[in-house]
């Protein structure tokens, strides 16, 4: 309770046991209460430093506090249009939300978007549509030094930690990644008893803070990894280095917020502060990140070994790759995280500023791949607002084999984009630790929800697909996406950006890339 409060309970007791001792009418005690506040909190306001505006306007200078709070509400519920929100607006929301409960998600009338305006981007159809696959493809997640490949679905569940995430909105992604067969990605949290009980299939996540197989030191524990890698749900295992809405910072787990339950999950003391670095200790060069990623392959016995990025320096992904083709071995997918990403909580320059966002991203990985000729062994995911089937096929015309999606399955367990994750008090139980608040979210009706908008969104993409003339991913190409680059004028992706060829880069390099393939090394991140 604050001062203020304090002193208008204790006055208004007061004045009641006055009332009483004399014989005042109870009615007047509905007077006197409301101007005893007003009096109080008038007083206060003018004797109080730290707020300019109640000083020169006491009392009505709280409305302004009041519709400051109430402004993101005010936004999304009556003032923002249908296709104009951020960061995902109510079109892409309510197509969630209707696919995720099993409803239509058809529009009558026709878009509201102007297709004229540059930016807009759309699919070619073929005048001679595809049947659609009765059974969604998969994309073969192995290399040829990965003894134990998985099949991804084309849309899986993105890095979510529990501890960001509540330990309900956990059992219900894992158990709609059961129900409909793709696979969740833990997050750098570590492997809690959510991640496993339902029995969905996993891709175990280490970050710079190795939680899960960390030592009491905060290095990397290989016995510990080993062990817990080798659980049968845990399909893939993944290095993150760097997430798109905060590449290249750390974090902070306020000791306040690392009870029983995350310390045991995360291998941190209870109670204490734990903070994760920017940078990894287990590498410092491109080889020693190739040679890493090879002994997670190993330790985990053969299951297929990746990295999650956001790209930044072309120059330090070719270094990357020279090193795969020196050291002859490589990873056996690769995440590319745009900069269009969500997190729990970051520095609003970093969100805005920093980072590449997803197109771009996967353009860089997609053609340094080819061009080292090292693309037919590493599959590449794509993170970073997919939401609906369109968001998909996109994804991979620009060079990506599957999605991974994060807010849109929160979306799917209930999420109400109150942007409320870093506060403890979401109001749907999805990112939260308070029990009150998780206690809200049902994971067996979550699940479904889960299951539902999975199985909806691939069936839309596939549907997309068909139309295009197309029955697999691999048959999707640039010129089949578009984009308007001003209102008389559109281009296709083959004509908007360079596709390099396979093992051009090794044989001669194009001129934009040249200064940069010549400046990447192997033994160093080069800025």
């Amino acid at each position: 309770m604050t001062r203020v409060g304090i002193v208008v309970l204790t006055l208004v007791t007061a004045l009641g046991a006055l009332a009483a001792a004399v014989g005042i009418s109870p009615w007047w005690w509905f007077l006197v209460l409301p101007l005893t506040f007003v009096g109080v909190l008038g007083a206060w306001d003018l004797v109080q430093r730290r707020h300019s505006v109640l000083r020169n306007y006491p009392v009505l200078g709280h409305a302004r506090y009041l519709m400051e709070r109430i402004r993101p509400e005010l936004q999304q519920y009556f003032i923002e249009r249908n296709y104009d929100g951020r960061p995902f607006d109510r079109d892409v929301r309510s197509i969630v939300y209707e696919r995720a409960k099993g409803t239509d998600a058809e529009e009558p009338y026709g878009t509201e978007r102007d297709v004229y305006h540059p930016g807009h981007e759309f699919l070619v159809p073929s005048m001679a549509p595809c049947p659609v696959p009765k059974n969604p493809p998969r994309v073969r997640i192995g290399g040829p030094d990965c003894s134990r490949p998985y099949d991804m679905a084309l849309l899986n569940v993105s890095a979510m930690s529990f501890g960001s995430l509540s330990a309900n909105a956990v059992l219900a992604l894992n158990g709609g990644a059961a129900a409909g067969g793709f696979a969740q990605d833990t997050g750098e949290g570590g492997l809690s008893e959510y991640h496993l009980r339902p029995g969905g299939d996993l891709v175990w996540e280490i970050g710079t803070g190795y939680f899960g197989c960390r030592t009491e030191k905060g290095d990397f524990d290989a016995a510990e990894f080993a062990d817990k890698a080798a659980h049968d749900h845990v399909k893939c295992v993944s290095l993150k280095l760097s997430q798109g809405a905060k590449p290249g910072i750390g974090g902070v787990l306020p000791g306040a917020k690392v009870n029983a339950e995350i310390a045991r999950v995360r291998d941190v003391p209870e109670g204490r502060t734990v903070v994760s670095p920017p940078y990894h200790r287990v590498f410092s060069t491109p080889r020693e990140l190739v040679r890493f990623i090879a002994r997670m392959r190993d330790l985990s016995g053969g299951k297929p070994a990746g990295f999650k990025l956001c790209v930044g320096s072309r120059r330090q992904f070719l270094a990357v790759c020279k090193a795969m083709l020196e050291e002859g071995t490589a990873p056996d997918f690769i995440v590319v995280d745009g900069a269009e990403g969500g997190t729990g909580a970051a520095p609003l320059e970093f969100a805005d500023h920093v980072g590449t966002p997803l197109t771009e991203g996967l353009l860089t990985v997609h053609n340094a791949l080819v061009g080292t000729g090292l693309r037919d062994r590493i599959k590449v995911g794509a993170s970073g607002k997919i939401a609906t089937g369109t968001d998909l096929v996109k994804r991979m015309v620009q060079g990506a084999d599957y999605g991974n999606a994060a807010r849109a399955m929160m979306f799917a367990v209930g999420c109400i984009q109150a942007q409320k994750c870093h506060t403890n008090t979401c109001p749907t139980g999805v990112t939260t630790q308070d029990p009150r608040r998780a206690r809200a979210l049902d994971v067996r009706d979550k699940t479904a929800r889960v299951q539902r908008f999975q199985e909806a969104t691939v069936a839309s993409a596939l549907q997309i697909m068909a139309s295009m003339g197309v029955t697999d991913p691999a048959q999707l190409r640039p010129h089949m996406l578009r984009q308007r680059v001003d209102p008389f004028t559109e281009r296709s992706y083959e004509e908007l950006y360079e596709w390099l060829e396979p093992r051009q880069l090794l044989a001669e390099p194009p001129a934009s890339w040249a200064a940069d393939w010549k400046a990447a090394d192997p033994d160093r991140f080069t800025v």
